[in-house]
């Protein structure tokens, strides 16, 4: 009996390799979250049984699926829960407008929403949304359609709620390209407080105009100006004095920044940081508090920027004392070689990952592995620097026997891994180990079969959704688990 039942199930649902007859049997499964039927394979009995059981995470995921026959998404978009409704959309990338026009007036908030987001609601039919009673989808409709026509931003841009006018002139949007806001709006929303700060960068910025705004009690807003490109050497050095750190990370950052004020503006942000596991038990008040935090950040802001002006001349930055400068340096594709290894051997992770990201066809092997076992990156990902680097199969072999768990799963990458290397993974005490050899092709069956067992739950499920699991081990689960 395996230690997660559960977990096993779900990865079998996802096993390309399960038979027909063994995909009907886990239909009446209850417990998990539907996962069977966001298959590719499911024929029309099947999805009619799906549709018969009224399960609702059967449907959900049924929802979800992309390869539906546009009848079955027709049926789904009159079912009575608002959550089957707003899982279709999101999984319809090619239905039929029939089903978004039954979608556009929907009762329920949380389906308009959602449609506001998908670039496959026609557009006729998406900009009714921008007169959608409720503010929180006209608003979405702002943030996720910044490319929509003029006479939708338009009405965006002077709706009567604040809420919306501010989503549709922000600094930030969810897609990319951001837009321009018609010329003739740009005064009221400079005017509006809650579309100032979006605006800044749309001005023809005059002496007057800057030196109003660069006394807004708006941080944003001063931030704004500051990296405004028309803005006068004399203001820019006034805002390097800012009180918000937010303000001098945004002249720290500008072209035409005079070295000096550039570095004391970063050696002000170093000295003055503090711990954020420090201030979780410091006295300070709240104003205090948030300004400490708002240091930090800063910190974290500086490590990160993205300079393009850096790339666009990148070799009087490959030295730079400051870590931005130097990786911006490192986004340019066009370094000569000496710079390239400089870069690639720079004290920092992020310098060199960034180098190794734009430059892996130089790479030799022992540089890459150099770099992905000292690879630390400043905040959660998925990628890792080996992922831009195939290494040859003698390297990954070396690997399956490395202290480090991390360089152990990379040996897995190696299709032709011998199976007696495969099963001692298969042992190894780290689960990210054993979750990664549970999907390799090479991997002895008994092995297999054995991580089924898995302490883990997300090794038994990776184990359970491999192809290579023999179909009478498929019956064996299913039988297990009563169904």
């Amino acid at each position: 009996m395996p230690v997660h039942l559960a977990a096993v199930l779900d990865g079998l649902a996802e096993n390309p390799a399960l038979p027909l007859e063994l995909i009907r049997r886990l239909l009446a499964y209850r417990r998990g979250f539907g996962h069977v039927a966001n298959r590719a394979d499911l024929t029309a009995d099947l999805i009619a049984e799906i549709m018969a059981t009224d399960y609702h995470w059967l449907l959900h995921s049924l929802a979800l699926n992309p390869h539906l026959p546009n009848p079955v998404r027709m049926r789904l978009a009159e079912h009575p829960d608002p959550a089957i409704r707003t899982a279709l959309v999101v999984g319809s990338r090619d239905a039929p407008r029939e089903m978004f026009a039954r979608l556009i007036d929907d009762p329920v908030k949380q389906v308009r929403q959602q449609l506001t987001e998908s670039d496959h609601v026609p557009a006729d039919l998406r900009a009714r949304l921008a007169r959608d009673p409720d503010p929180e989808v006209r608003a979405s409709l702002a943030q996720w359609w910044p490319q929509a026509p003029e006479k939708v931003r338009r009405t965006l841009l002077t709706d009567p709620v604040d809420q919306v006018r501010a989503a549709a002139c922000a600094m930030y949007y969810r897609r990319l390209p951001h837009p321009v806001p018609p010329a003739d709006l740009i005064p009221g929303l400079l005017d509006g407080p809650v579309t100032r700060a979006g605006v800044v960068r749309h001005l023809h910025l005059t002496i007057e105009t800057a030196l109003r705004l660069s006394d807004d009690p708006d941080d944003e807003v001063r931030r704004q100006v500051a990296q405004h490109p028309q803005l006068s050497p004399d203001l820019r050095d006034r805002l390097g004095e800012d009180a918000s750190v937010s303000v001098r990370v945004a002249i720290f950052a500008r072209l035409d920044t005079p070295e000096p004020l550039r570095h004391r503006i970063y050696s002000e942000i170093q000295q003055a940081t503090v711990p954020l596991t420090d201030l979780l038990g410091s006295d300070l008040d709240e104003a205090a508090f948030l300004r400490q935090v708002e240091d930090s950040i800063a910190v974290t802001e500086l490590r990160n920027l993205n300079l393009t002006w850096v790339t666009a001349d990148p070799l009087p930055y490959v030295s730079s004392p400051y870590v931005c400068f130097r990786s911006s340096a490192a986004r340019s594709r066009s370094l000569p070689a000496e710079a390239v290894t400089r870069l690639l051997n720079d004290d920092e992770s992020i310098v060199r990952t960034t180098m190794v990201r734009h430059a892996s066809h130089l790479l030799d092997p022992a540089t890459a592995e150099r770099i992905d076992r000292d690879y630390r990156p400043d905040k959660k990902t998925k990628w890792r620097p080996a992922d831009d680097f195939t290494f040859p199969p003698q390297t990954l072999r070396r690997f399956a026997t490395d202290p480090d768990p991390r360089m152990r799963c990379l040996a897995l990458r190696d299709p032709d891994l011998p199976p007696e290397l495969a099963e001692q993974l298969a042992g190894d005490p780290e689960s990210s180990v054993r979750r990664a050899v549970a999907a390799h092709p090479r991997l002895p069956t008994p092995s297999l079969i054995t991580l089924l067992a898995d302490q883990s739950e997300w090794v038994a499920r990776a184990a359970a959704s491999s192809p290579s699991l023999p179909v009478t081990d498929m019956k064996r689960l299913l039988t297990l688990a009563r169904l």
